[in-house]
């Protein structure tokens, strides 16, 4: 693994570690807070490469419009609503959920 590769990997995951249960953040947001702006898809195709097994809470990063765009939806809805997020037609309201960290 390149060097830049690792260190954006390890911004990521450091920001999604810190989602908060009960909260979502985009894949932008995560992005912009990594300090990767424009790089939305980058932190997506890391979350994508995480083991079935990872303790870290990829369940909680979401599209930009609240949308579950993973491969994974069902289990990550379950996730969510375990959490106590209201998920509708595989959305959730950023405006309610959504993190401000």
């Amino acid at each position: 693994m390149s060097e830049t590769k690792n260190s954006a990997q390890t911004r990521v995951f450091s920001v999604v570690a810190r989602i908060p249960e009960g909260k979502v953040a985009s894949y932008g947001q995560i992005a912009r807070l990594a300090g990767m702006p424009s790089h939305a898809r980058l932190v997506g195709r890391i979350l994508s490469q995480l083991p079935g097994s990872t303790r870290l809470p990829w369940h909680r990063v979401v599209n930009g419009q609240g949308r579950i765009t993973n491969p994974r939806a069902l289990r990550q809805q379950g996730r969510l609503e375990d959490e106590g997020i209201v998920v509708i037609n595989g959305r959730i309201s950023l405006r309610h959920y959504g993190w401000d960290p």
